[in-house]
């Protein structure tokens, strides 16, 4: 390059100014890599030939040179930056304008056609079990008397501008100051020279310095493109010509699975080659001076209480302000010293008397010995006796834990402080006496025991005895030993102790009173915290060491009055205030309480938290409106620190006009680490004020190499600044990372964890060849910074605060500063906003909370929650995940008024925030989501075959046992109608009991036998020729309840030759939805007639149905209670058995209305089949709990007695909803071996019976003698329910493996079994990725993504199934998940519909394989399953042979028992069984991202998610994903779920949650087999017939 040939310092001064200006143009983004190439070679081209290259390095400060011209060029900067000042605009107005200007640039965008939350009215209204406090009075950082004041923000009308264009008009006077906890741009004018920021890296900060002088060319040379494939793939020679894309590529095979976490975990941390990175050579450590105490300091604290309570005892020590603002209560040096000598004895001589805890009495030895543990509980508004109890401690060589004033049992964070207390040993608590009377007591007069907390003894430290005179306190105990613990928090909450000891104590103090220069005899005021940090060591303890005067002003009364500071500064000419900003914008506010103030006495106004970025505005504003109240700028004192590092740094006071810095940085820099000068106009920039220099006499010891480097810890203090994450390397000059520690004033360990001591208390930092730069331990301090020029600390964030989003670090003030940019005064109370980072899909995501106000509308809050997200996404190129709305007051709260992120984040998570409004916007902010799918359409079904026989797959195939010998004998056809044989059985076995139907008592209903069902039957059947009318092969619909009635019903139909028509009679209560169903089937099926009993027919013609249908339009209606009591003259009988028998009609969970027709002979298929599988004879009791109108439960309830003779006990579902235990009673009363329920039965009685187990036992219910226990199903069993019910009443005696499930489904209603001698059910674990892909990938119990799935019962005999590919119909592997398919003599004959489109559904019945045997013909079931041959763990048969034999006789011949027998016996031969497992229906899959899911298995993942959900179901919108919740709880509650219903489903199954409804419960359809109607659910969504509680509409 043609730079490399040039010696740029030689270079003329414009012609230096010109590539200055092109490098800041580069690094400001307002010029691309090539166009910079080339203008500067065009620049460079007349001097390549006139200069030689030179060797060695360029200098570090770039293109600038070192004369005359680089002097003039910073003067020429630092004059642009004072007119910049002149113009009196604030930080805040700049923030606002480039929030306002972001929103004006988005205007123009497309916006998203989503339509806004919907809400319940409801739940507009107050919740009435949260009590509303005073608006006014609750927040740390809300204004206090002056919001209206303050000036309304740009319009955002406004068209946009240039950003040359953003000054403001001069010679307007500043609007009123806005709050200052935001990052802003501009400053008030200070009376002080700055320092040129650009300084810390030794370059100017807008130029990539050349620091090896042979990469810089190369890496300016090549175009550098952001792009995923390159950032991924591995560099490659290029030299062939090639290139990388044109390698041959194997083939992918067209449905290859990868493990996905590792592509998702590189996604979120894309290596950007564009990100900017440290150029600046190692820092050097700031090393401070020697420490020289001053002459006249006491030796130590105890020794300073002893000078002062003798020499000036009658001089004031503290004073406190009541409420109102005047001086309530003072304590002298005398007094301190005397009542902390009351409390050392009495509590080392236990002469107190003390309150219990109802927690119980002290275990162990409850003395109080020096080096104990006691928790100082003491109000915010009592400095005063805290101060004497802390002294006391001293004295009394006992170590203080201060803690805050549990005020209920619910306070935020309140279980961790109990979890310090325990670990910290404490057993008693002094406090004062207004605080006893104020705790929570039971109602024994007992202090309540606190959540988590230890038993404590309550003592009061007031009106204790004196001490005797000759008493003396124990001696002083070893310097290392601990002097107190102070209280701190983790970022997640986590309480901890940091020990302070003596040493470190003293240390403090003295450096303190040495670098604040405090005197004997100053007045101080003190609004902080007197118990921790800040608040504790200057006003309680450098205080007394110095003899000092404090005045304390409450938390309470600065939110009433939030100039006192400032009086009592006036009124005692206070040399000295300790305040955070937020005070400071506080007294801004009260103008009207300005004119009396005088602050001319101040010399030290101490920020505490300066090391928040955005100090500094709040500081700037002060100073301009207080400047003319005598305040002086080199009196604003900003400090850094923390409760881990003490105090790292303070501006010194009266020397901020020659040492004070501040630096307009980059944003976007400091989000990647690194430290870039901004321009001053530029709307994306911070500017950050110095926090001071190291602790006293610090100095920065350049030129020092690393190997001569010495130091002693004991005088010295060292500050350095390693890297945030990994090991903890010396950071480069100009790169940001945490600040740490080495001095003798600083914490020791956190009490009780050795591991996180480690970790923060004895760090190494490391050079840049790994080796440690000392044998000294540093302290992490949490802080995030880097040094400036002079030993200048700059901190502009904390490690707690630190959001790391797809690779860049953010920090929360910075967020929160934008956010009150946005019209913060209209919609929401500026102090209560949390900003914290969940994690989910392996990256964090940001989520804002804000206290809106109680006047701000719907519209406007989603509105304003709209804009705050693009002036998010604009200031600082990052989306948000969450953003939520709560009531006032709802956020919880710090003691001291302000936002308890943590419990906030806690409550977020759990579900327990109650948002009044949410928008999630997981679309725009999660760009790690696996790569979709691709099929590949070009891989024949043949090819699968080839493969899985090269990959040794089994070809999925499976088939039950032989049916057995079939005799073709006139009499064995005789019996292929199910109507023959009730004939022949009233003949032979006339009075055997054949049907029992119980009440819901328990009680015997009615009775059939075999004689009386043929006479109810034959009558029924005279009633249809009479009176009906009927012809053979008429449609007859029975609508009758579950019970006997209907059998007899259908039965006389089958006497005609009419085909009956099974139908659910229409619910009393719920005529408007299941009337026009029953209507709908009677309709569909061209019934002619209706027969029905008196009940439902009244029902059908009264006033009610009339008013959903025309009760005249019903066809023919006939009353069996009304029949004649003739016999019927002949019965009838088909000419074929392939002749329909009847129409089984129900809805499937799409929502089809499907009839399927079912021939005598698949009848009397399916019943032997049965029969031989279950063993039924008619010794067996058999009792059925399921509904009798469709499948398998209409052929148990009406078929399978009849065939196999056995007695059913027919107990109706709606029976047990009144009677949860008669299912159960009555297996136990009758000894039932084999039962049968649906869902629905299970269910209610896992639910109903969950408390009665032992109530049900002392009743005699034993359930030893079931064998087996089949749920009647037509979906993937439900293992969580029935393993539920297995362990639930395994206390009854109910055998684990005794329950299993069935499968059938439209096609073939009993597909698999659970015989009696069948092998236990199998289960197994599969993961649930390859699922998606249409993969069966086994793995081992408790792997990441498994799920378990049980097999569907074993397959009946006869039933012979294959899983093919449902698009290609080629057969699959064992290893595929596919289409069941069914060969069975039982199969149903075909849909029945009167639409005229079998052709569209002929294949289901009629399905051939294209690969394999071809010539076979199946039906589909429409379901995705898998084969899986398994080992069978026992065999039994019951009875012995027989007995089968006899049994089997009564209907078939001996031929055919024996060939039952020795199929038996081959079964149970072998070792393996084919288990078919089946995972979902097909029409209900979701095809997202290429991928398939089963709603069943987001459903389950969000039923988890929260205890509140009663039940789920899902579905897609367009190309959304759509979750409907019932929500078991209050309307309040509502908008908890969104947020953690979009997590559960984006973490588990990689989906984006397109809309969540909270909806009431029983809002979800299910059908009476307790299957979920999805496909109704989603129409009445998309026509709006939702009552929904709240719709989320997710971004």
């Amino acid at each position: 390059m043609a730079d490399l040939s040039v010696d740029i310092s030689k270079l003329p001064d414009e012609i230096r100014d010109k590539l200055a200006e092109l490098d800041l143009e580069l690094s400001e983004g307002d010029i691309t890599q090539k166009g910079y190439e080339k203008k500067r070679t065009r620049l460079l081209a007349p001097y390549v030939a006139q200069h030689q290259p030179q060797a060695g390095n360029q200098p570090l400060r770039g293109p600038r040179g070192d004369g005359g011209s680089s002097r003039q060029h910073t003067r020429n900067r630092r004059t642009h930056r004072r007119v910049t000042h002149n113009e009196k605009r604030y930080h805040s107005e700049v923030r606002q304008e480039a929030v306002q200007q972001a929103l004006a640039e988005m205007q123009n965008r497309p916006k998203p056609s989503l339509p806004m939350p919907s809400k319940r009215t409801s739940m507009m209204a107050k919740s009435p079990d949260r009590e509303r406090h005073d608006l006014s009075s609750s927040s740390d950082e809300d204004s206090c008397a002056g919001d209206s004041e303050l000036p309304p923000p740009p319009e955002l009308g406004s068209p946009p501008a240039r950003r040359a264009a953003a000054p403001h008009p001069r010679g307007h006077p500043p609007p009123l100051p806005q709050l200052h906890h935001q990052r802003e741009k501009k400053h008030a004018p200070r009376e002080k020279t700055e320092i040129d920021l650009s300084d810390i890296t030794h370059l100017p900060a807008y130029i990539q310095p050349d620091v090896t002088h042979t990469t810089s060319g190369a890496r300016r040379g090549g175009a550098l493109i952001a792009d995923r494939v390159q950032c991924y793939a591995q560099p490659e020679d290029t030299g062939t010509g090639t290139g990388r894309w044109k390698r041959p590529k194997r083939r992918p095979l067209p449905e290859f699975y990868e493990d996905d976490d590792i592509e998702l975990e590189i996604a979120a941390n894309p290596k950007d080659p564009n990100a900017p990175k440290p150029e600046g050579g190692t820092m050097t450590p700031a090393v401070g001076e020697q420490l020289v105490v001053p002459a006249g300091l006491p030796r130590n604290l105890e020794a300073a209480l002893q000078r002062y309570g003798t020499a000036s005892f009658k001089a004031n020590v503290a004073t406190v302000l009541d409420p109102n603002g005047k001086l309530s209560n003072s304590l002298t040096y005398g007094k301190l010293l005397s009542r902390s000598l009351k409390i050392a004895h009495a509590v080392l001589n236990k002469t107190f008397t003390s309150k219990s805890s109802s927690g119980g009495p002290l275990t162990g030895d409850n003395s109080i010995k020096p080096g104990d543990r006691v928790a100082l509980v003491y109000p915010n508004n009592d400095p005063i006796n805290f101060m004497c109890a802390f002294y006391g401690c001293l004295q009394a060589g006992i170590v203080p834990v201060p803690i805050e004033v549990p005020l209920t049992r619910r306070d935020a964070g309140l279980q961790q402080v109990g979890f310090l207390l325990g670990s910290c040993g404490i057993q008693y608590a002094l406090t004062s006496d207004a605080c006893l009377k104020g705790l929570p007591k039971t109602s024994s007069g007992d202090v309540v025991s606190f959540r988590g907390w230890p038993s404590l003894q309550w003592v009061s430290t007031e009106k204790l005895p004196r001490p005797p005179r000759d008493w003396i306190p124990p001696p002083r105990p070893a310097e290392d030993s601990p002097a107190h613990i102070e209280h701190t928090s983790a970022a997640d909450g986590s309480a901890m102790g940091v020990i302070v000891t003596r040493s470190s104590m003293l240390a403090h103090c003295r450096m303190l009173s040495v670098a604040c220069n405090y005197t004997e005899g100053e007045h101080m005021v003190c609004v902080l915290d007197f118990k921790r940090e800040t608040g504790l060591w200057h006003a309680v303890l450098a205080s007394v060491l110095n003899g000092m005067h404090v005045i304390f002003i409450p938390y309470a009364l600065m939110k009433v009055s939030p100039a006192s500071w400032m009086h009592m500064i006036t009124k005692y000419r206070a040399s000295v205030a300790i305040v955070k900003s937020r005070d400071l914008h506080w007294g801004l506010l009260a103008t009207r309480d300005h004119k009396e103030i005088l602050l001319s006495s101040l010399r030290m106004l101490l920020v505490a938290d300066g090391a928040n970025p955005w100090s500094l505005s709040s500081c700037d504003q002060f100073l301009s409106v207080f400047q003319s109240k005598g305040v002086r700028g080199d009196a604003i004192c900003p400090c850094a620190c923390s409760s881990e590092s003490l105090t790292v740094c303070v501006r010194r006071a009266g020397r901020g006009g020659s040492s004070a810095g501040r630096g307009v940085l980059s944003m976007s820099g400091l989000s990647y680490g690194v430290v870039r000068v901004d321009a001053e106009n530029s709307l994306t920039s911070l500017t950050l004020q110095d926090c001071g220099q190291v602790m006293p006499s610090c100095k920065l010891t350049s030129g020092v190499s690393l190997e001569t480097w010495e130091i002693n810890t004991s005088t010295r203090r060292v500050i350095v600044v390693v890297k945030m994450e990994g090991l903890a390397y010396l950071c480069k000059t100009d790169e940001v990372g945490e600040i740490c520690v080495l001095s003798g004033a600083t914490g020791s360990g956190y009490w009780g964890l050795p591991g996180l001591t480690n970790t923060v208390f004895r760090v190494q930092p490391l050079d840049a060849d790994g080796e440690p730069i000392g044998e000294e331990h540093y302290v992490r301090s949490g802080l995030l910074g880097f040094l400036g020029p002079g030993g200048l600390v700059f901190v502009c964030g904390s490690r707690d605060g630190l959001m790391t989003v797809t690779g860049r670090k953010h920090n929360m003030d910075d967020i929160i500063a934008t956010v009150l940019a946005v019209e913060p005064m209209k919609f929401i109370y500026r102090g209560r906003i949390a900003v914290f980072s969940v994690r989910v899909l392996r990256d964090e995501r940001i989520c804002i909370v804000a206290e809106q106000r109680p006047d701000c509308g719907e519209e406007e809050s989603f509105q304003w929650m709209s804009r705050v997200l693009q002036a998010v996404d604009s200031i600082h190129q990052v989306g948000i995940y969450c953003l939520a709305l709560v009531q006032p007051n709802y956020l919880p709260k710090t003691p001291l008024g302000g936002i308890h992120l943590s419990e906030c984040k806690r409550r977020f998570l759990e579900g327990t925030l109650h948002p009044a409004n949410v928008l999630m916007c997981p679309h725009t902010c999660v760009t790690n989501l696996p790569k979709p799918r691709e099929i590949h359409s070009d891989v024949g079904p043949a090819s699968v075959i080839v493969g899985n026989l090269v990959q040794g797959n089994r070809l999925a195939s499976a088939q039950g046992r032989d049916m057995g010998y079939t005799d073709d004998s006139d009499a064995a056809r005789k019996y292929q109608f199910i109507s023959q044989i009730l004939r022949w059985r009233a003949q032979s076995t006339s009075d055997h009991v054949i049907f029992t139907l119980l009440n819901s008592k328990g009680a015997v209903s009615k009775v059939l036998t075999c004689a009386e069902l043929h006479k109810k039957a034959e009558r029924i059947g005279n009633l249809l020729l009479e009176k009906g009318r009927v012809n053979t092969g008429d449609h007859v619909a029975l609508i009758f309840p579950p019970g006997l009635d209907l059998i007899c019903a259908f039965y006389g139909c089958l006497y005609v030759g009419a085909v009956p028509v099974t139908i659910r009679p229409p619910h009393p209560q719920n005529l408007h939805t299941t009337l026009p169903t029953v209507r709908m089937i009677v309709d569909v099926s061209k019934a002619t007639l209706v027969l029905s009993n008196q009940s439902v027919i009244k029902l059908l013609r009264s006033k009610e149905a009339s008013n959903v249908l025309d009760s005249k339009a019903w066809p023919i209606t006939l009353d069996t209670d009304d029949m004649p009591k003739k016999k019927l003259p002949i019965l009838y009988r088909a000419p074929t058995a392939e002749m329909l028998a009847y129409l089984d009609f129900s809805v499937s969970t799409t929502g089809m209305l499907a009839g399927i027709k079912l021939s005598h002979a698949a009848v009397t298929s399916l019943c032997r089949s049965m029969k031989i599988a279950c063993e039924l004879y008619p010794s067996r009791h058999i009792a059925l709990c399921l509904d009798p109108y469709c499948g398998l439960g209409f052929a148990l309830w009406c078929l399978s007695s009849i065939y196999s003779g056995h007695h059913s006990i027919l107990i109706p579902p709606s029976e047990v909803e009144i009677n949860p235990a008669l299912w159960l009673s009555a297996v136990s009363q009758y000894k039932v071996r084999d039962t049968f329920c649906s869902y629905g039965v299970m269910e209610l009685c896992t639910k109903g019976l969950g408390s009665s187990v032992n109530q049900l036992k002392s009743k005699g219910i034993n359930l030893a003698c079931v064998r087996t226990c089949v749920v009647v199903a037509e979906e993937r069993p439900r293992i969580n329910l029935t393993n539920s019910f297995s362990k639930l009443f395994s206390a009854l005696g109910l055998s684990p493996r005794a329950v299993s499930t069935s499968f059938g489904c439209r096609v073939n209603i009993a597909i698999c079994l659970q015989g009696a001698s069948s092998p236990e059910p199998s289960t197994v674990y599969v993961d649930l990725r390859a699922l998606r892909n249409d993969r069966v990938s086994l793995v081992e119990r408790g792997s990441p993504h498994s799920l378990c799935l049980m097999e569907s019962g074993k397959l009946l005999p006869g039933v012979k199934v294959i899983t093919a590919n449902p698009e290609t119909k080629g057969q699959c592997g064992d290893s595929h998940l596919g289409e069941i398919w069914v060969q069975s003599p039982h199969n149903a004959s075909g849909y029945f519909t009167i639409y005229g489109d079998e052709s569209d559904y002929a294949d289901h019945f009629s399905a051939q394989l294209v690969t394999g045997n071809t010539g076979e013909v199946y039906a589909r079931t429409g379901y995705l399953g898998f084969l899986r041959r398994t080992e069978i763990s026992t065999t039994s048969v019951g009875g012995d042979d027989s007995s089968i034999m006899t049994r089997d006789s009564d209907t078939e011949s001996l031929a055919s028992a024996c060939a039952s027998m020795s199929g038996l016996a081959s079964a149970d031969s072998h070792d393996t069984h084919d288990a078919v497992f089946v995972v979902g229906a097909l029409d209900e899959t979701i095809m997202l991202r290429g991928m398939r899911y089963h709603p069943i298995d987001i459903e389950n993942s969000v039923m988890r998610c929260h205890k509140k959900i009663a039940e789920c179901a899902v579905f897609t919108w367009t190309n959304l994903l759509v979750v409907v919740v019932e929500l078991d709880g209050n309307d309040s509650e509502a908008l908890n779920l969104v947020p953690l219903v979009t997590n559960t489903v984006l973490e588990e199954h990689h989906l984006i949650v397109g809309v969540v409804v909270v909806v009431d419960p029983g809002v979800v359809p299910i059908n009476s087999r307790g299957e979920k109607q999805r496909m109704h659910l989603r129409d009445g969504f998309l026509s709006d017939q939702i009552d929904a509680i709240y719709i989320a509409y997710n971004m």
